[in-house]
């Protein structure tokens, strides 16, 4: 995948929001994202409101000038090893070049900009039946997170508020 380029998003540029929010609805659309599209008045400001947050990064992956793959991160905190996290919120792949390699570009731009902030570790997030991103996780490294296997795996929840 030579022409394959991944560069981060400035959320403020007109072209970067537009293939944000494509990737980012087709993802939505799809069984692992939940299947349905985003709402229309939170794709009009995702881009606005991403811009003001200081821990967002986003990097698209562009092939032949056209948007192909998007990963989300956020920086948190790692009150165990006094460091910064970067969290990987979103990784999409869109359908017809999943299996190319350009899930794993996105992970190692992401690596490289946590590197670059002093960041700890990364984490993300799967769904336990997706089981091709589960792979791809695996291949790059990730592990599922346990303190003491007697104690078990970390399970991810969640609260609607």
């Amino acid at each position: 995948m030579s022409a394959l380029q991944i560069k981060r998003v400035d959320y403020l540029n007109t072209q970067d929001a537009q293939a944000l929010v494509f990737l980012l609805d087709a993802y939505a659309q799809d069984p692992m994202g939940g299947g349905e599209a985003l709402n229309p008045e939170n794709s009009a400001r995702l881009c606005s409101d991403m811009a003001r947050i200081a821990g967002a990064a986003s990097f698209i992956a562009w092939l032949e000038g056209k948007p192909v793959g998007l990963i989300n991160c956020f920086e948190g905190y790692s009150t165990f090893k006094a460091k910064p996290l970067l969290n990987v919120h979103d990784i999409a792949v869109l359908a017809g070049h999943r299996g190319q390699g350009v899930g794993q570009a996105l992970l190692k731009a992401a690596e490289d900009y946590a590197q670059s902030r002093g960041c700890c570790k990364l984490t993300l997030e799967v769904l336990s039946g997706n089981a091709q991103a589960m792979a791809s996780y695996k291949r790059f490294g990730f592990a599922q997170y346990e303190l003491d296997p007697a104690a078990g795996q970390a399970q991810f929840m969640q609260k609607w508020l």
